[in-house]
């Protein structure tokens, strides 16, 4: 478990460390918050970028737009959801952002392991949005590497190495189910 939190302009998270069958063996298996007590340890972040966007509008059917003007879209349901399909959408936004962001873990962890990838390297993530067991809403991911020339045991294992160390599949971890592949 991670929790989040800032202070201060510093920004602190807090992970649980693993204790067994993660209650405090009183016997009651449901999640009770005095069971952490002892068990968080504060993972401070150095943040190096900060990046803000504003939704303004009817959120899904509205505006995005970053604070240095860099993203600035008109935002659309999907026709699957009842929408024009004319504009983006949160799912298309984070798929792009996560697709760049575990392309470059796959990069950093090949250096790592002295494995060159080639330019045609790339990386796909679709990511699915619907109604969850609970009546709320949620996301599934899949994300999918092609790695040219690298083989299948070797490319099975960057994957798997970029998932551990790529900020958005960190952030998603135990949130959304997100099935990892490689290609070559």
């Amino acid at each position: 478990m991670v929790f989040a939190g800032s202070g201060n302009g510093a920004w602190f998270s807090w992970r649980v460390r693993n204790r067994g069958s993660g209650h405090a063996g009183r016997g009651n298996p449901g999640f009770c918050w005095p069971f952490l007590v002892g068990m968080i340890e504060p993972m401070s972040i150095e943040v190096v970028y900060t990046t803000e966007c504003t939704a303004t509008g009817g959120g899904r059917d509205g505006h995005v737009k970053s604070a240095d003007g860099r993203i600035d879209l008109d935002t659309r349901p999907p026709k699957e959801m009842g929408g024009t399909g004319e504009g983006t959408n949160p799912e298309q936004l984070f798929a792009a952002g996560y697709a760049a962001c575990f392309l470059g873990a796959l990069r950093l962890v090949a250096g790592r392991s002295n494995v060159k990838l080639n330019d045609a390297t790339e990386v796909t993530v679709k990511i699915g949005f619907g109604k969850d067991s609970a009546g709320g809403f949620g996301l599934t991911g899949t994300i999918i590497g092609y790695l040219p020339g690298v083989e299948q045991s070797v490319a099975d294992d960057l994957m798997h190495q970029a998932h551990q160390v790529c900020p958005y599949s960190r952030a998603t971890k135990g949130n959304v189910d997100i099935d990892v592949s490689a290609k070559v």
